[in-house]
């Protein structure tokens, strides 16, 4: 399938390792030319080091941290003034675990900023631009924790429903102008992020982590772990010219996990 995404230009957040390095190679093997963002610019340029010459010089590294509405102001300023981007890819860390009981304001505030706010505020930034060729692509990753909440994630559980509702509005508002906005849900992607939350699971019931991942693979009907590859493929797909009539969806990449139809 031709995905006509050669020559395209996409901005791809949390670049640095995980979910976002894998779509952000993922579009560089479509063509792509990438601005891959994340605080520390050290991951990405190593993982691009790696990349044929060709590939490598389609990436750019550039340092932005989702806390900072200053740093994020640098980055849409940058962007703009460079030619824009097609295609923006939302990603970013999860906050840490716990039970929404134990969440203050001050954290409810910090990380929907971060995780929610401040990628609104980016997007509105960035979109003028796929406006007006009446092109784009608007892509968040969220979490199957929007649809099938997850225990002691009461942080991420929250504040990735706004991102949810949040994609759906805006989708209505410039489906018409040629521009796509949609939500791509990882179940069990084995990432760092991943293997951390199996950690904590085990520390705080007193198993091994071999024992919460192997429970945690035994709920999921392709009965293992999905690989960052296998997302990134989803996000590519919805990025195509192939994915021209999707828009205001939520998809989820699980291996089944979620039982609701």
């Amino acid at each position: 399938m031709e995905l006509g995404l050669k020559g395209r230009r996409a901005l791809v957040l949390g670049a640095s390792r995980g979910l976002g390095a894998a779509i952000a190679k993922s579009l560089v093997a479509e063509g792509v030319t990438v601005i891959a963002a994340a605080r520390s610019t050290d991951l990405i340029e190593a993982w691009a080091g790696q990349l044929d010459p060709q590939q490598s010089a389609q990436v750019s590294a550039l340092a932005l941290d989702l806390n900072d509405l200053a740093s994020v102001n640098r980055v849409a300023d940058w962007i703009i003034a460079d030619g824009n981007v097609d295609i923006l890819v939302n990603n970013g860390g999860g906050p840490p675990s716990g039970s929404v009981l134990d969440q203050s304001a001050e954290l409810w505030q910090a990380h929907f900023q971060s995780m929610a706010g401040h990628v609104f505020h980016l997007t509105n930034r960035l979109i003028g631009g796929m406006l007006a060729r009446r092109w784009g692509r608007i892509i968040s990753v969220a979490s199957s924790g929007v649809e099938q909440p997850i225990a002691n994630l009461g942080l991420s559980n929250g504040i990735r429903m706004a991102v949810l509702g949040w994609s759906k509005t805006l989708a209505t508002e410039v489906a018409a102008q040629g521009v796509t906005v949609n939500v791509v849900l990882p179940g069990r992607i084995h990432t760092d992020r991943v293997d951390q939350l199996d950690q904590g699971a085990a520390t705080r019931q007193g198993k091994s982590i071999d024992e919460i991942a192997a429970a945690s693979r035994a709920s999921i009907p392709a009965g293992r772990y999905g690989t960052p590859k296998e997302f990134a493929n989803v996000v590519i797909f919805l990025a195509s010219d192939a994915a021209s009539y999707i828009t205001g969806s939520a998809i989820r990449v699980d291996g089944g996990m979620i039982r609701s139809v």
